[in-house]
């Protein structure tokens, strides 16, 4: 049996003091977990990524986004998440600052957060250990990864695309 991939879209938002916007979920994946709000893509619908980020937007943070405000910031890939399905992650920021919290969607509880109290929050620990550190060196630019999740809970890291931290071992 081939095993499925899947197609999903994260959204990175700031507010006016550069704190980045996360949610923290109440279903799995990354149950618990502060992450981007993002989600699949009606790809039986053939939804571009762009529109993906936008409907995501509107219906976990209600708000509402043209796709000339997102700009595409990253692409990871992973090979094998949780032996269940191949992942392609669209990351995008979103250009215009936030100027309000979102309020509880039934996916989870808003916050925003300073680059550094990242560092104190329960993230998922490849969002913790790869992406964030690729997000932040990539600021303004673009990178693209590939993730292969090994059955064992171990991953190998690729960069294919873009710079990585001095310390990050890929």
């Amino acid at each position: 049996m081939a095993t499925p991939h899947k197609i999903s879209t994260l959204l990175y938002g700031f507010n006016d003091q550069d704190q980045t916007l996360l949610l923290q979920r109440n279903r799995p994946p990354n149950q618990g977990l502060w992450s981007p709000c993002g989600g699949k893509l009606n790809t039986d619908e053939g939804e571009s990524p762009h529109a993906c980020g936008c409907r995501e937007a509107a219906e976990e943070a209600g708000l509402r986004l043209k796709p000339t405000d997102l700009r595409l910031t990253g692409l990871v890939s992973e090979y094998g998440y949780e032996g269940q399905a191949h992942w392609l992650m669209f990351l995008f920021e979103i250009k215009p600052r936030l100027h309000t919290l979102p309020p509880p969607h039934a996916e989870g509880v808003f916050g925003f957060f300073s680059r550094a109290a990242l560092n104190n929050l329960a993230l998922p620990p490849t969002d913790r250990d790869f992406i964030w550190p690729l997000y932040w060196c990539n600021r303004g630019g673009f990178f693209a990864a590939h993730c292969h999740c090994h059955a064992e809970g171990r991953f190998t890291w690729t960069l294919a695309q873009g710079s990585a931290p001095e310390k990050m071992a890929l």
